[in-house]
């Protein structure tokens, strides 16, 4: 893997976010009073073992840089033995980094540590499956309106960016091409964040192809992709884009964008109108048991399987078979699973949705598991100790 191609560029400078000065601020009382304690009694050198409840995909590199940042703020050494390289596989329970140095010094940092650890690594493992499960499908991440915070934005694009490399190596997956926002491009070896225009464009336009023609009078040398479900007319406003920009339809740089909600259909398609469309494409994918939300990727409302195969269909008969289709609304690995197994022909995939949606499965722990090179730790932790 090229070794620069997730780090920031030369005029970017990673800031300790929080700083030294101030960690008492953000972390938990009960480390802050440990602290004076051990500055009253005597300061020890301490290992901590940091591991996760859950299989996750190693993405540590935000929280040790930090680590690493707070130790030259105060002048203490630093040893981290990381387990588990970038990017690798970790098992329930198996320690991912050692960390040892000054009880004074660490003892306060472990808040922030765990902050910057857990949800990166679940994020990574739903970015990864997500690649995986559709290898010839590319991924744009579009994250950023759900984060809360900076922080948290940049933490969940180096965690999709380190899934996406491991799918790329592992099958040979697209992966992530990009992601929406400037600040964090250069996980995905980006200068600049991606997209076209949000909804508020084509209601500004009052209709879809005057949006488009808007966008590509702006910006000529962008290829083009275009929201069509405003007005409820996904198939017809594709197709209107289409013919009012032939050549780059022709091209290949002319891509529609589902979006359409869940309260409704894609147009033209009803219950029984998406199951026909499955037992043309990909009858396999309705056999057998399926439960409710299941159903719903596949043949319910919103972006289903079955709308996408509806779309291209439509675009196919209409002689557009070079425009493809970009898929966004509530895509993570459950409905990225069932995408692949509907064979449903999408060419990109916007997600934010690798966030997970169980915030408990993010929670990372940490454990000191030796004082002044004596092994101890709580009843029930001796898993954590080095092998």
């Amino acid at each position: 893997m090229d070794e620069t191609r997730n780090q920031p560029p030369a005029s970017h400078t990673p800031a300790s976010h929080p700083p030294a000065s101030a960690i008492t601020e953000w972390t938990d009382t009960y480390f802050k009073r440990t602290k004076e304690a051990v500055g009253k009694f005597g300061d020890k050198k301490v290992t901590y073992a940091i591991f996760m409840r859950r299989p996750v995909v190693c993405a540590p590199r935000l929280a040790i840089e930090w680590l690493e940042a707070v130790a030259r703020e105060r002048g203490f050494d630093l040893d981290i033995v990381l387990n588990y390289p970038e990017g690798k596989w970790v098992g329930a329970g198996e320690p991912i980094l050692y960390i040892t140095g000054s009880f004074y010094h660490l003892v306060d940092t472990e808040t922030i540590i765990l902050q910057k650890l857990g949800p990166a690594c679940v994020g990574a493992y739903n970015a990864f499956t997500m690649c995986a499960d559709l290898p010839k499908t590319a991924f744009l991440a579009m994250e950023a309106r759900h984060c809360a915070g900076t922080e948290m934005e940049e933490m969940m694009a180096y965690a999709a960016s380190v899934g996406s490399d491991r799918a790329k190596r592992k099958v040979g997956a697209k992966g992530f091409i990009g992601n929406a926002t400037d600040a964090t491009a250069h996980f995905f070896g980006q200068k600049k964040g991606m997209g076209t225009m949000p909804h508020a464009l084509i209601g500004y336009a009052g209709s879809t192809v005057r949006a488009a023609e808007m966008f590509h009078e702006t910006f000529p040398e962008l290829p083009l992709t275009v929201l069509v479900d405003y007005f409820g007319r996904e198939v017809t406003d594709a197709l209107e884009v289409c013919r009012r920009f032939p050549g780059l339809a022709a091209q290949g740089k002319l891509a529609v964008r589902l979006d359409t909600p869940g309260g409704r259909f894609l147009e033209g398609l009803d219950p029984p109108g998406s199951y026909a469309v499955l037992e043309r494409h990909a009858p396999h994918s309705i056999r057998g048991y399926r439960d409710e939300t299941q159903l719903r990727y596949l043949i319910g409302t919103g972006v289903s399987a079955a709308a996408i195969h509806f779309m291209r269909e439509k675009l196919d008969e209409a002689g557009f078979p070079a425009v493809k289709i970009v898929a966004s609304s509530g895509f993570g690995p459950a409905k990225c699973r069932l995408m692949a197994e509907a064979n449903a022909p999408v060419d990109i995939i916007g997600t934010g949705s690798y966030l997970p949606e169980r915030w408990t499965e993010t929670y990372a722990t940490a454990d000191i598991i030796e004082y002044d090179g004596e092994k101890r730790v709580k009843v029930g932790r001796e898993f954590l100790f080095r092998k």
